[in-house]
């Protein structure tokens, strides 16, 4: 049997910042095949998909009314089994968005719990509770600001961990868990390589609906003994899950988004009979400091070995700002996102690009208030930005808006300043931020290194490793210029994310990729 997902490089598609091919400004499938061959060309191994399923888009599409067909914005199910299939000619392989803790609040399932009385069935797929007097069952919040509960008329309460419109299903309900496993076969039986499961650490709550207490946050990593994120019981779900899977050809996999405190907890999942792998947040949240980051590759890369799980790392997503921000933006955050790129990509195991990155686009901050729609800025009226600015739709030609990301003007205004970053410019720019992703991938391939990491002595600021046979890493994530550790000397230069000194040296935060054996 292939093992593909411990080593692919997967390429994350927002679809509705992806390309537009109907002009209505919104990205589609067909948007999504046309560019098909640039994410050939990247030299990724597979594209995962953000939801598209119909949906009244309260939370981008997070909140799902069916979940066996495609919204009519994004297209049509001819449309995603065309794109299946296109993909795989091409050599890619498709992972698609499940979307298992909740569901719209428009599926047929809720609006039924609706018009159906306290105990009934249908509000038993459901997590409906009475309240205490004239409050809810407990104090829950929201991950998106304001309590997680809402009342219907005739005085129960729903939880929504959530958006109002995107109500908890009850995963000790047999029905739910039919469903589900119904849902998973509908979309292998087409073809899908795998599921990217939102919200995995979410399914199971507490039955007796204790209150937070201290420590216990609402959003943010989850730490042990919580009541709603984590619990023992999500485990008996994606073990069913992985028998269903193992029984396709073709090694169908699940990626979990497990937002833990603890890798050790986040191992619990990837154990041989569940879950194959997992985003790896721990190193997607350390700053950019060697100590932070060699702790958190340590240990994410521990915790993993006791179930045999292969790391999973990623730099950014559709929720977090992009990283050239978080970094320092300006000319200092994209020199250490050319760094990390070149840190990432050289780690044992998977890695996730988020689309855009390999444009090294930046967070857009000054979003017109009117124009965002993501519900974390609207429930906190604009206290929390929300995460439209890691959305904007991505600029692939031109010298002007839209950027030929479609015939009209995209859903979110896109800078203007980044007519210097579209894909057509970078193509031909032999040090842009495309080139260099490019080049990576193509020696990443190309390397015949296996799973293992030996730190290299280095530095206070460096990080440096080797990867047998013959592989090293350096990173320079300080304010001044490093050599290189003895262990490189002589070693033939492979890539480095920017012009190392006459010397060899590093100058700050640049990353440089060595062979050293002949191949």
């Amino acid at each position: 049997m292939s093992t593909w997902w411990r080593h692919a490089v997967i390429y994350q598609v927002y679809v509705r910042s992806f390309a537009d091919s109907d002009g209505d400004g919104i990205g589609d499938l067909p948007g999504v095949r046309s560019r098909l061959p640039y994410l050939r060309d990247l030299g990724v191994d597979a594209l995962w998909l953000n939801p598209f399923y119909p949906s009244p888009q309260a939370d981008a599409g997070y909140d799902v009314s069916d979940y066996r067909d495609v919204d009519p914005r994004f297209g049509t199910l001819a449309d995603a089994e065309a794109l299946i299939a296109e993909a795989h000619a091409y050599g890619l392989r498709l992972i698609f968005d499940l979307v298992p803790n909740h569901t719209s609040d428009q599926h047929p399932w809720f609006r039924a719990a609706l018009a159906s009385p306290p105990g009934s069935r249908e509000r038993a797929r459901y997590l409906f509770r009475d309240g205490r007097g004239s409050r809810p069952p407990n104090n829950w919040s929201s991950a998106f600001g304001g309590r997680a509960w809402s009342q219907v008329p005739d005085g129960q309460w729903y939880l929504h961990l959530f958006a109002p419109q995107q109500p908890d299903l009850d995963w000790t309900n047999d029905e739910v868990r039919a469903e589900f496993e119904s849902i998973l076969r509908f979309w292998l039986d087409r073809g899908v390589d795998g599921f990217r499961i939102d919200v995995a650490h979410g399914l199971a709550k507490d039955p007796a609906m204790t209150d937070l207490g201290t420590g216990h946050a609402t959003s943010g990593p989850a730490v042990e003994g919580h009541p709603h994120w984590d619990l023992d019981e999500v485990h008996d779900v994606y073990r069913a899950w992985r028998r269903i899977s193992d029984g396709y050809p073709g090694d169908r996999t699940f990626v979990g988004e497990i937002w833990v405190a603890d890798p050790a907890r986040l191992a619990r999942y990837l154990r041989p009979d569940e879950l194959h792998t997992a985003f790896n947040f721990t190193f997607l949240l350390a700053p950019w400091d060697a100590k932070a980051l060699r702790y958190a590759v340590d240990e994410s890369m521990r915790a993993l070995a006791s179930v045999g799980a292969p790391a999973t790392w990623v730099l950014s997503n559709h929720d977090v700002i992009r990283h050239v921000t978080r970094y320092g933006d300006g000319a200092t955050g994209l020199r250490r996102a050319r760094a990390a790129a070149l840190l990432m990509l050289a780690l044992p195991g998977g890695a996730y690009i988020y689309q855009g990155e390999e444009l090294g686009l930046p967070e857009v901050l000054d979003l017109p208030s009117e124009l965002r729609q993501d519900p974390t800025f609207l429930r906190t009226q604009g206290a929390d930005p929300g995460r439209d600015g890691c959305r904007v739709p991505l600029p692939w030609s031109g010298t002007a808006p839209p950027f030929g990301f479609g015939p009209s003007t995209a859903w979110l205004p896109q800078p203007p300043s980044w007519a210097r970053l579209t894909a057509d410019r970078q193509s031909s720019d032999p040090a842009s931020m495309l080139s260099l992703y490019r080049s990576a991938l193509r020696h990443r391939a190309a390397l015949a290194v296996d799973d293992s990491l030996t730190w290299l002595p280095s530095a206070r600021d460096v990080l440096a490793f080797s990867r047998a046979p013959g592989f090293s890493c350096v990173v320079n994530a300080g304010d001044r210029p490093a050599s290189a550790p003895d262990a490189v000397r002589g070693a033939r230069l492979l890539l480095a994310s920017d012009p190392l000194a006459s010397d060899n040296t590093l100058p700050p935060d640049t990353a440089a990729w060595y062979l050293t054996e002949t191949r």
